[in-house]
This record gives structure tokens, sequence and C-alpha cells, in this order.
């Protein structure tokens, strides 16, 4: 790991956990003086969180956190359960059987990492999740649907919204991943989009979930059990 995805990790880490709040600037000479780095690692790493959506970069006062308020969050769940069930749906009947075995894949390689529980792992299927949504779009082969998500899906929100989960909410994310792809290797359209409507709302309800009652749904919450970010 450079210092650069050090100082990239140690960031998005206090974003998630509440240290740097929405709104609030990172300061490149507090970081500097906390982990005896130079400014040039840190830079990189704001570059990418700007790039990422996680922090923005304001001309003169530095990096901010990008806010994201209850109801912006709520907005782009009742948006991506409008779309995304209509994405399999399409998908359905046009899928080949490279898009399934790619789908397959990056399904089996969550749920192993599912398993071992620690930041860097939730961080990856937060990724694979992401690469497995894509290829739902694509085998959609809808260019405005793709452009639609693409503007309204953010990673920021979806990798919060596994952070939040219990451990027995991201296995159920990792269910509803095998079902889909059953229900699309049986070309049921309605099938996939009832699992996906199902998908959504999940996350959405632990997006939405107040951080005080992570404690009240059974288990701790993912970030908090583990410690994480």
């Amino acid at each position: 790991m450079t210092a650069a995805d050090r100082v990239y990790q140690i960031i998005k880490k206090r974003i998630l956990d509440g240290q740097y709040p929405a709104g609030s600037y990172v300061r490149e000479a507090i970081i500097g003086q906390e982990l005896a780095l130079s400014r040039t690692p840190i830079r990189e790493a704001l570059r990418r969180l700007v790039s990422d959506g996680w922090v923005e970069a304001i001309p003169h006062h530095g990096a901010r956190v990008v806010a994201w308020t209850q109801r912006d969050v709520e907005e782009v769940f009742e948006l991506r359960v409008l779309l995304e069930p209509q994405v399999v749906r399409r998908a359905a009947p046009r899928i080949n059987a490279e898009q399934l075995a790619a789908l397959d894949d990056l399904a089996e390689q969550m749920e192993v990492l599912c398993e071992s529980g620690d930041d860097a792992s939730v961080d990856e299927i937060a990724e694979l999740n992401n690469r497995f949504h894509a290829e739902l779009v694509a085998a959609a082969d809808s260019p405005r649907l793709q452009r639609l998500l693409e503007t309204i899906v953010q990673i920021p929100v979806s990798r919060r919204s596994f952070h939040r989960y219990t451990r027995s909410e991201l296995h159920g994310s990792m269910q509803h991943h095998s079902e889909l792809i059953r229900a699309l290797s049986l070309g049921d359209g309605e099938w996939a989009a009832s699992v996906m409507r199902t998908h959504i709302l999940a996350a959405r309800a632990a997006q939405l979930r107040p951080a005080a009652c992570d404690e009240e749904v059974g288990e701790p919450a993912l970030r908090r059990r583990l410690h994480r970010a």
C-alpha cells in the first residue's frame, strides 16, 4: 500500500465514522502532522476522494466533506427502486452466458469476502457490488437507463450502505445476488425485478437507520461491530 493509499483509507474511514462530518474540511497540514507525511501523498489521496465523491474541492478553502442529507439519500433510493428493477426486467431476455458467468463470479467473490468481515473486505465488496450492478445494466442494453443510473447512483451512498449492514443483512444482500442470477438464468424478468426491489429496499433501510439503532437490530452494525470504516 502506498502512502497515498493509506491516507485515502484513513480519511474515508473517518468520514464514514463521523470524525469528519459533512461540511467539515480535511486539512492537509493537520493530516501531514498526524501521519508524518509530506503533502504530496495527501494531495493525491484528496484528488481520489474528490473523484470518488467523498469530498469536494472548494477554491481557496480546501477539501470539504460532501454533505448528504437524509432527504438526498431517500431521493436516491426512491429513484433506484423505480429504475433498477426495470434494468433486470430488461436484462432477463437479453443476458448471455458470458454475462451470467461474470455475475456468478462477482457474487462468489463477494460471498468469500463476506466471511472475513474486516474494513478492507467491506470496501472490496462495495467495489465488486458496483461491478455486479454495472454488469446488469450492460445486460439490459439500454443506454438511456445507463445514463440515468450513472447520474443517480452515487458510490458513497452505496458504500455507506454496506458499512451500516449487520452481518445478517450483509448475508441477505449476497442471497439477493444469488437469487437474481437464478431468475436471470431462467429469463424471468418479473422474478428478477421483484428480487431487485427487495435488494434496494433492504439497502435503503440500512442506510437510513439511525446510528443509535444499530445496537438494537440483533447484533451491532457491521462498521461498529468489527470497528470499521
